[in-house]
């Protein structure tokens, strides 16, 4: 890709960005959020026509302006928002074959139903991936969701593989099933582009790198040849500093207490208590419960029985309406789907949990003042947008996370949950993220930070429960306890 140059209303998203990839090889792309990385994948992929510049595959000037083009080439890219690019009222086999029903039926008009989810078996086997084809993909996790994307990538011939962000919803067993993956695709002398926030993944699978800041190309090395601190200074244009903020605040008494919380086949009678200004840890690897606990808190679960008391209060909470009435906020694992309004700006989304603060009479909204407070926040957070008026599917995915994250703290909550809030998102925006935890945790809420990131629980919580399969096991102090330990426990280890 030589000098390949696109704006957007109010931003220019990538400068003369030059990158180039080899054949049998995986090739770590990163940076910041907001950097381009991935509209630079979107350009190669065809989502976005209207750049400027060349693309050439091997040795001749290609014309890419449309995903049908792109794939004809054998260029396929596995999205990072897994439920915006699965159908989820189709089966397996059908989501992994859909672009040959679409395209390669040659005006057949009947569709050999038997055969076409025998080839995706196929695919599925060949892939080392157990899930059924005849599943009907809403009916699966998060995980499940990504392999079958990956599965449907390469289900045709593929030349270049992009996977952004692949990783971020896999357990550690999953992961190492997609590298093998990885590993055999570049023997078949696939092109491999792999963008993740994780480095120790990208020294471990990737051959060579590029970092991206600000829309532009910054440097490219061979990835042996350079030291991930140094990776870290390319992408934020500074030295990385301390990445856990140390603030000293005061644990007060239980506020926060939950006593048999059940969800048939998802939690067990699962016990747990916060205090007053403290971080409370949840542990557990893709699979153990964090998120179907979360959700129960939050009334999310239609199926789920308990107690919850806050402040000694015992609550009613059959509705996430109920939850946020009554002091508690959710900042969800899949921000896109369930965190904010893709389609709406950022000013709807920072206030849309306190819409009754800026309304009159109870009826007509002051369409000022919410102007107002949406950029106090985007101030605050450090929001990359171009106004309070742009839409926020236009944004990275970390400042996506900082717009969910946002609202809850105009909404001024008791508790806060926090559900993976550092998937997806660059090193600089993980470090805002902690602060904003910290900060909440010394103006006395009480906050449950939820994670598979065990450097995260070890960081930055006060104590940890650890889930395992639907129950939590263990209750540790994390200043006595390490990484190690925690992860034995995460994985049945330890258990009595």
């Amino acid at each position: 890709m030589k000098r390949i140059s696109i704006s957007f209303p109010g931003v220019k998203a990538l400068d003369a960005v030059d990158f180039q990839a080899a054949a049998g090889a995986a090739h770590a792309l990163i940076g910041a959020n907001g950097a381009g990385k991935s509209t630079l994948m979107k350009v190669l992929s065809g989502a976005y026509s209207h750049y400027e510049g060349e693309i050439w595959l091997d040795g001749r000037q290609v014309n890419i302006r449309s995903p049908k083009e792109a794939k004809d080439l054998g260029i396929q890219i596995v999205y990072q928002e897994v439920d915006t690019a699965l159908i989820p009222n189709l089966s397996v086999g059908e989501n992994i074959m859909l672009d040959r029903m679409v395209h390669d039926m040659g005006g057949r008009q009947v569709i050999r139903w038997n055969g076409l989810h025998q080839e995706a078996e196929a695919v599925l086997a060949r892939m080392n991936i157990r899930v059924p084809s005849r599943k009907l993909v809403s009916e699966l996790t998060l995980a499940e969701k990504q392999m079958v994307l990956i599965a449907r990538a390469v289900s045709k011939q593929c030349r270049i593989l992009v996977l952004d962000e692949p990783t971020a919803p896999l357990s550690h067993s999953e992961t190492e099933q997609l590298f093998k993956l990885v590993r055999k695709l570049k023997e078949d002398g696939v092109a491999i582009i792999f963008i993740s926030h994780r480095l120790p993944e990208l020294y471990e699978i990737c051959d060579e790198i590029t970092i991206m800041r600000d829309g532009r190309h910054v440097a490219s090395e061979r990835i042996a040849d350079i030291e991930q601190p140094k990776v870290v200074e390319y992408m934020l244009g500074a030295r990385m500093e301390q990445q856990f903020p140390k603030i000293e605040r005061e644990i007060g008494p239980v506020a926060f207490e939950a006593r048999g919380l059940h969800d048939p086949g998802k939690i067990d009678h699962v016990d747990f208590h916060i205090r007053k200004g403290e971080i409370v840890g949840l542990a557990g690897l893709v699979g153990a419960g964090k998120t179907e606990l979360c959700r129960a808190v939050f009334g999310a679960s239609s199926t789920s029985t308990g107690a919850i008391s806050l402040n000694g209060k015992r609550l009613r909470i059959s509705s996430p309406h109920d939850a946020v009435r009554q002091g508690i906020a959710l900042v969800p694992e899949e921000r896109r789907r369930e965190g904010v309004f893709v389609e709406e700006p950022v000013s709807v989304n920072l206030t849309a949990s306190v819409l009754s603060r800026f309304s009159r009479w109870g009826s007509w909204l002051s369409f000022g003042r919410e102007k107002q407070a949406a950029r106090e926040m985007i101030d605050r957070l450090g929001i990359k947008t171009p106004s309070e008026k742009a839409r926020v599917k236009n944004l990275s995915g970390g400042n996506q996370q900082k717009v969910a994250i946002g609202k809850w703290l105009l909404a001024d909550a008791d508790v806060y949950i926090f559900d993976e809030p550092t998937k997806g998102v660059d090193v600089g925006a993980k470090r805002d993220i902690f602060q904003l935890v910290a900060e909440l945790a010394k103006r006395g809420k009480s906050v449950l930070y939820a994670s598979s990131e065990l450097s995260e629980i070890v960081g930055i919580t006060d104590r940890v429960y650890i889930m395992y399969d639907g129950a939590i096991t263990k209750d540790l102090d994390t200043r006595a306890s390490t990484e190690e330990e925690i992860l034995l426990y995460c994985t049945g280890g330890g258990l009595t």
